[in-house]
């Protein structure tokens, strides 16, 4: 769960420098919006992983 809690803070987190991009047309918040989704992606990827194992162990029981 603590990962998932990392997720939805670094979404908050990129949120204010989402509206310096789109809404204001700041290119270097766009570089932190790209490396923000990056590594939204990967710990995205972590919590799959995490849950995939978790569910493997269950059904292995």
């Amino acid at each position: 769960m603590k990962k998932f809690t990392e997720v939805k803070e670094l979404v908050a987190a990129l949120e204010a420098d989402a509206d310096k991009f789109y809404n204001k047309g700041n290119s270097a918040a766009g570089t932190r919006v790209r490396k923000g989704m990056q590594d939204l992606k990967n710990l995205a990827q972590a919590i799959r992983l995490e849950v995939q194992e978790s569910k493997n162990k269950e059904a292995a029981k």
